[in-house]
């Protein structure tokens, strides 16, 4: 995958963010873009400031410094529940679901982001409220096919082994049609071979519905084999960008992160 051109713009944009908690840096200039199509890696040791830079992107933590650009437009000023309309979705590190909620609910809360009808058209429930939640289940079903979860449509989500629940949030995600997938850390908790169907579901979303990927990420293997792009951060600092080949030789990364498995 290509770096961005002007002919054909970066979707992210991160311009030279600052984070500061009183007197810690938590993010210090950090600069880099996404291409559309890439699915991109965000890597670095614990409290290298990658949680904080989706934080940021996803609006809930300010910054001090810089700016983020989407599609060209500033997010500065956005309200984080505006994000999701924008067309970002994210999963979070600590699985953030309804756990008494089935399968397809909360999918379908994810859905509910492209909704179009006011509160008050959806408390008469108006035809056009009801033509549009029958169309809004519809797309949460397709999805659940997609991440083969139908068989557990009905069943509560905190029911559920720990994988499974990790992909009826990354559904609830894709159920908003965005146009940037923010995932931290998705390979938390996986076993091996939940770990290849994972890096195989990232790349069927990102080919069949053109959704460009930001990973957070501490399986080296995982980042390694599906990532077009990486960027490397330690102490709040980008250290490195580039191809995995280049990151996986790169020695700031190998001295900060990747040690001895940068050679394996």
């Amino acid at each position: 995958m290509t770096a961005p051109t002007p002919e054909s713009p970066a979707l992210l944009e991160v311009r030279d963010v600052c984070v500061r908690f009183g007197g810690i840096v938590a993010l210090d200039g950090v600069g880099f873009q996404v291409a559309r199509g890439q699915i991109c890696g965000l890597i670095g040791p614990n409290g290298a400031g990658k949680t904080t830079l989706f934080n940021c992107l996803s609006r809930l933590y300010p910054y001090q410094r810089g700016d983020i650009l989407f599609e060209g437009r500033s997010i500065t000023a956005l309200p984080s529940h505006g994000i999701a309309a924008l067309g970002m979705g994210r999963t979070f590190q600590n699985l953030a679901m309804f756990k008494t909620m089935s399968v397809l609910a909360n999918v379908m809360v994810g859905a509910h982001a492209r909704s179009s009808a006011g509160f008050l058209a959806s408390a008469l429930r108006l035809p056009r409220v009801r033509a549009e939640e029958q169309r809004l289940r519809e797309r949460a079903l397709e999805i659940l096919d997609q991440l083969d979860l139908r068989a557990v449509q009905s069943r509560p989500v905190g029911d559920l082994p720990f994988a499974v629940q990790k992909r009826v949030e990354l559904g609830r995600a894709l159920a908003a049609e965005p146009k940037l997938l923010l995932l931290d850390e998705p390979a938390a908790g996986l076993n091996h071979e939940e770990l290849a169907d994972l890096a195989r579901l990232i790349r069927e979303i990102r080919d069949r519905h053109a959704i460009t990927v930001l990973l957070v990420e501490h399986h080296m293997a995982l980042v390694m084999g599906l990532c077009d792009r990486i960027v490397a951060l330690n102490f709040g600092r980008k250290i490195a960008e580039g191809t995995p080949a280049e990151i996986q030789n790169h020695p700031d990364v190998i001295a900060a992160y990747l040690g001895a498995e940068a050679h394996a």
